[in-house]
């Protein structure tokens, strides 16, 4: 069984990897084959295009890989579903759009696998509170 060597974390377009920089910068060095790797993602993530997907990918001492495809980074998920580019400058203090409870709810049952908590509830919690720090405002219950 090889050696587990190292773990790098990414975060690449779904579906548009290529061995150009970052990846290939960030890849190379570890040796892998790059063009394996991008095929492989790229094949794993087409149905998710235009998205933003962390990956983690575990490199081991004979050169094979393997990785693991987490959710969307939550103010990824946030821009998207509010339709902004980013958000604001100062917080809550100054709103750039508003968020319903069935939009939340629906980010939520996206991240919930990724975040530190089991139940939906919960994981609406925490994606109000990074809307809150984005500008967004969450509609009351």
């Amino acid at each position: 069984m090889a050696q587990l060597v190292k773990e790098i974390k990414l975060q690449i377009p779904a579906g548009k990897a290529t061995p150009a920089p970052p990846v290939g910068t960030v890849l190379g060095p570890a040796g892998i084959n790059l063009q394996e790797f991008c095929t492989k993602y790229n094949d794993a993530t087409k149905d998710k295009m235009g998205d933003i997907l962390p990956v983690v990918i575990s490199i081991y001492d004979d050169r094979t890989f393997t990785f693991v495809i987490k959710t969307p980074p939550t103010p990824f998920l946030i821009k998207k579903i509010c339709n902004i580019k980013k958000g604001s400058n100062k917080g809550s203090k100054e709103p750039v759009g508003t968020m319903s409870q069935a939009q939340l709810k629906q980010i939520a049952e996206i991240k919930l696998p990724d975040l530190n908590c089991y139940t939906i509830e919960k994981a609406m919690d925490i994606v109000a509170g990074t809307a809150k720090n984005m500008g967004v405002k969450v509609e009351e219950k």
